[in-house]
């Protein structure tokens, strides 16, 4: 499985190549729209990345604890419950 850091580069990467072909075409709209559209999908990729480190078994038992399948559904919704 692909960790956490190689993913986002991933996505800085074929973000950066596509903001640097707006720029050379001096499309400053393309450049602002690719922006906002980077930043929105990092939020989301940070979002179900914690959601997968959260359902992937724990590595080192913490004092013979596991966390259930329940705990971490628990966990996931409030990590996903929108707060006003």
């Amino acid at each position: 499985m692909r960790d956490r850091e190689r993913i986002l580069q991933s996505l800085e990467k074929v973000y950066r190549g596509a903001f640097a072909a707006a720029d050379e075409a001096g499309d400053a709209p393309q450049m602002a729209r690719l922006d906002l559209e980077y930043q929105r999908d990092q939020l989301h990729l940070e979002a179900l990345l914690d959601i997968r480190d959260l359902l992937l078994p724990e590595q080192p038992p913490q004092e013979d604890k596991r966390t259930s399948l329940l705990e971490k559904a628990q966990q996931i919704r409030r990590l996903t419950k929108l707060r006003p």
